[in-house]
């Protein structure tokens, strides 16, 4: 059964609302002062409740995205509607400037006092993925309450971050909040189909505005939880690089006939026979250096005997833990570029040899590869100039953001996690496996981060569920907010 995430939208909010209100002056000698929190952390009982509704009326809008040229837009222009009923201070308050971008997109300039700190934006985005009719538990645009769970499609990606940047900016603004640095907020509304007329307009926006960016926040990882035997306490990923993509179309064109008197080789058997290849022969594994080591590194303290050592002497035993990564399929993915079959067709009739065959494989290309280098290993591991290859479009993966001690954006975040989450020990970087569209802000910033305050636990990847428990209430209670 598909059942869609559950949002942490408190947490979420507490998090976005540290991160909005962190507006730290920068010292003569460029240290960050820090003050006692200006404006209280909690939240009331009403607020909580008021937080749960306004997420739960949000993923009753099906704003779904099916192709480029195919979304609801009848959805995307109600959403935009809802948001100005539910979020009115925001969008009242004199030093806000809204605009719509590419029809439904929507970007907020939110300016500071102090007009010499570079603003930094907050992305999310509007719409979703189409939900099939059938398989679910609840109806997956009832946004249904059910046992500390809320369902539909958006409650993890990526209304759950969209509602609670706004929410904490409402909250702020209600608190009489003016920020010394100016920031951002840019919600796009075609992200599951490439983001080319949401994201990538507002970043050409920006750009002719003259706009460059201290960083960027968008969704792409979480607080994890079991990922790794032996790892009692959770930890939080900020993904500092994004995989690459292709999406690939091979074909096989072969004369048609009937089924009564078969060639020895039909389309959809050669076809089938390179897919398998594929599927057979994974890629190369890359691990080695980057996001994925440092944060083994900073780990590795918090394993037991004998994996604390392993950990800290990755110089001797890289080709044992690069082994063991690739026995669970969530860090295989880690340390390669994965190859999914999605799409498969041939044929018209049970009685007829079809003439083309054509199957549609999604690479997720790992950092230290590129387009071009997947495709001719591709080539290679199929080895058949009878299966013709169609790039349908291709990414590069992104470039690794700074994660030092000098990197502002990468060092609030790590802050307000462990401020909202105490539990969490560590704070590491990473890979995001998944592509969002903060690619089209390369322009703009060196600096792009991509964290999700969620638990997520490793069923979760094929469930997506959390849990809204009183633990995490109680952190989002505990909230320092620095102004």
């Amino acid at each position: 059964m598909a059942r869609p995430a559950v949002c942490l939208l408190a947490s979420l909010s507490a998090l976005l609302l540290g991160v909005a209100a962190v507006s730290r002056s920068k010292g003569r000698q460029g240290t960050e002062s820090q003050r006692e929190p200006r404006i209280p952390s909690q939240f009331s009982q009403e607020q909580r409740i008021a937080m749960k509704e306004a997420l739960k009326g949000a993923i009753q809008i099906p704003t779904v995205s099916f192709s480029p040229e195919e979304l609801n837009t009848t959805a995307l222009a109600e959403f935009g509607e809802y948001i100005r009923k539910v979020f009115p201070t925001v969008f009242h308050t004199s030093f806000i400037q809204h605009e719509v971008v590419g029809n439904y997109s929507h970007l907020f300039t939110i300016k500071g006092s102090d007009p010499r700190m570079q603003p930094y934006v907050l992305l999310a985005h509007i719409d979703v993925v189409p939900a099939p009719d059938k398989g679910w538990d609840v109806p997956p645009f009832s946004g249904l309450e059910r046992d500390g769970f809320i369902y539909g499609r958006g409650t993890l990606d990526n209304k759950n971050s969209l509602m609670a940047i706004l929410q904490a900016l409402e909250l702020l603004l209600i608190k009489n909040y003016i920020p010394r640095r100016s920031f951002f907020i840019a919600l796009g509304h075609d992200e599951e189909v490439s983001g080319i007329n949401g994201a990538q307009k507002i970043s050409a926006l920006l750009q002719a505005r003259g706009v460059q960016l201290a960083f960027v926040v968008d969704e792409g990882s979480f607080i994890l939880d079991g990922f790794f035997p032996n790892l009692k306490k959770p930890f939080a990923m900020v993904s500092v690089s994004e995989k690459g993509a292709i999406n690939l179309k091979l074909q096989v064109n072969m004369t048609s006939g009937h089924s009564s008197a078969p060639p020895k080789e039909t389309s959809i058997g050669i076809l089938a026979a390179a897919v398998s290849r594929l599927e057979q022969t994974p890629m190369p594994n890359m691990f080695g250096g980057g996001p994925l080591r440092v944060a083994l590194e900073q780990l590795a303290n918090e394993f037991p005997f004998p994996a604390n050592i392993v950990l800290n002497n990755l110089w001797l035993f890289r080709p044992l833990v690069s082994r063991l990564m690739e026995r669970n399929y969530i860090t295989n993915s880690l340390v390669r570029t994965t190859v999914a079959l999605t799409m498969f067709n041939a044929g018209v009739k049970v009685n007829v040899i079809p003439p083309v065959a054509e199957a549609i494989i999604n690479f997720r290309i790992h950092p230290a590869q590129t387009v071009q280098e997947v495709l001719k290993l591709a080539k290679d591991i199929v080895a058949d100039d009878r299966v013709q290859f169609h790039v349908l479009d291709a990414f590069d993966p992104m470039p690794i953001s700074p994660s030092d001690d000098q990197a502002l954006g990468y060092q609030l975040l790590r802050q307000t996690i462990q401020s909202v989450f105490p539990e969490v020990n560590v704070v590491a970087p990473g890979t995001c496996i998944g592509n969002t569209d903060s690619r089209h802000y390369l322009n703009l910033t060196t600096g792009i981060y991509r964290f999700n305050p969620v638990y997520l636990q490793p069923q979760d990847f094929r469930r997506y569920s959390c849990r809204l428990s009183a633990g995490v209430l109680h952190a989002c209670l505990c909230l320092k907010v620095y102004s």
